[in-house]
């Protein structure tokens, strides 16, 4: 064989991930980073003033706890839905979708991981936050990937509960209750979890239709889905407001919630009234600002102001 044949020979030969890296992309990280920074947020406005380092070790091992676990939930999601996410562009790549990793093997790891989880949170934190994260992972994994999202449209709305749970995760963790403060945060999160789903649905339509999935653009078209985004981003609006009208944060929160919020709506407005692939990218890219800098600027102003 010459070294030009070689060459070719390595040049076709297809990229194998570690077994450690297609474990670790199980546990949709950026997901999960996500997820623990909201808890984080929740954890931080739950205690007044600057916190000392107990309640900074008990803020790190909550995070430890919570990671764990919302890992343990993706990498059940993934087991699950190993066959739809076969025929998505977007998840195919996944370890499971490949047969790269067994199904009892991925069951081990996410029980591992949960009970890995549970355990930190129930001895190290408090029994609440062990009970209401176990919640959040039935919820998840069980009621909206397993009945929920191939069996209504309405799967992103009414599973977005589990989603919006990580800052009452946060806050029962700091305080061993859960407050009406630490609702409000749910209700941010559930009301900007279907227009942001819902933004990525759009571009990825086929996607979907090929999965089988009853997602929104698939049952009831676009222009009925585009409305939906546009109406959320109203309601969700008004929910931004709700911190500062509790005196949960200040006057740098509300202009930050503003601008967020009216650049959400904004792009929700455009998307409704003039639809594009390109714009609906854009709508789920902002989305993703949106809640990030709304939660830092909450973060921010409980320090700052």
């Amino acid at each position: 064989m010459n070294p030009s044949d070689t060459s070719a020979a390595v040049a076709i030969t297809p990229f194998v991930p570690s077994k450690f890296a297609q474990f670790y992309a199980l546990t949709k990280p950026r997901v999960v980073q996500l997820i623990v920074f909201c808890a984080l947020i929740g954890m931080v406005l739950a205690v007044p003033g600057v916190p000392g380092w107990a309640e900074l070790k008990l803020a790190l091992v909550a995070c430890a706890g919570i990671w764990l676990v919302a890992g343990a939930a993706a990498a059940f999601n993934c087991l699950v839905e190993q066959q739809i996410d076969a025929k998505m562009k977007r998840t195919a790549w996944r370890a499971t979708a490949k047969g790269e990793i067994s199904n009892p093997l991925t069951l081990a790891f996410s029980g591992a991981l949960c009970a890995a989880g549970s355990f930190i949170l129930y001895v190290w934190v408090n029994p609440l936050t062990m009970w209401l994260t176990f919640a959040t992972f039935v919820g998840y994994a069980v009621v909206y990937t397993v009945i929920l999202k191939p069996l209504t449209p309405q799967n992103i709305v009414i599973g977005g509960a589990s989603g919006a749970m990580p800052p009452v995760l946060g806050w029962a963790a700091m305080t061993g209750a859960v407050s009406p403060e630490a609702l409000i945060l749910f209700l941010i999160i559930f009301l900007w979890t279907p227009p942001h789903f819902w933004a990525l649905a759009l571009y990825r339509v086929e996607d979907y239709r090929k999965s089988g999935l009853p997602m929104l653009p698939v049952t009831h078209g676009n222009a009925f889905t585009r409305l939906q985004v546009f109406l959320y981003t109203l309601v969700l609006f008004a929910a931004c407001l709700l911190p500062f009208v509790f005196k949960m944060s200040g006057w740098l929160y509300l202009v930050a919630a503003v601008g967020l919020s009216f650049g959400f709506s904004w792009y929700a407005w455009r998307l409704w009234r003039n639809y594009s692939d390109a714009l609906a990218r854009k709508t789920f890219r902002f989305s993703l600002i949106h809640l990030s800098v709304l939660f830092a600027a909450l973060l921010l102003d409980h320090y700052l102001v």
